[in-house]
């Protein structure tokens, strides 16, 4: 079961790439070499991200792409919607075919009660919050790297 298919994860990647660059406009080819993202999948990504209001663009020389929006104020829950719809964990809910069994599902009622939870922990996460903790692992790793090299 996948709860985050790839184009959410290229794009919440892209958005954290944009949200580290907030000094001004970033070519697409940019953002797919730092994050490994197929360059015309990147687009077709960031079209949608402009589409929703998170991403604006600027054609022409020193053009490209920014955050519409502050970090902390892009939740990945939305951006999950954009691209996949609400977190859905049961095959027929997401198709939204009646199932036979559906009045009598004891297992449907949990797997909506722990869907509302999952959808509500995505709510809590912004770009913002990624970004930071994105800074916070860099700062470990740079300490662990100095420590390591001064004790050689």
């Amino acid at each position: 079961m996948k709860v985050l298919n790839k184009e959410t994860d290229y794009a919440v990647r892209a958005l954290i790439s944009l949200g580290m660059k907030s000094d001004g406009w970033v070519s697409a080819k940019v953002i797919s070499d730092e994050q490994a993202i197929p360059y015309q999948f990147l687009r077709r990504i960031l079209q949608e991200l402009i589409r929703n209001g998170l991403v604006e663009s600027k054609e022409g020389a020193g053009g490209g792409v920014k955050l519409a929006k502050e970090p902390g104020d892009i939740g990945v829950a939305d951006v999950i919607e954009i691209f996949q719809g609400k977190v859905q964990l049961s095959e027929c809910m997401f198709r939204k075919q009646l199932c036979s069994n559906r009045a009598n599902c004891v297992l449907r009622h949990e797997i909506m009660r722990i869907e509302k939870m999952v959808n509500n922990e995505f709510s809590q996460v912004t770009i913002g919050k990624l970004i930071d903790d994105l800074k916070a692992v860099e700062a470990m790793n740079k300490t662990r790297q100095t420590e390591q090299q001064e004790a050689r």
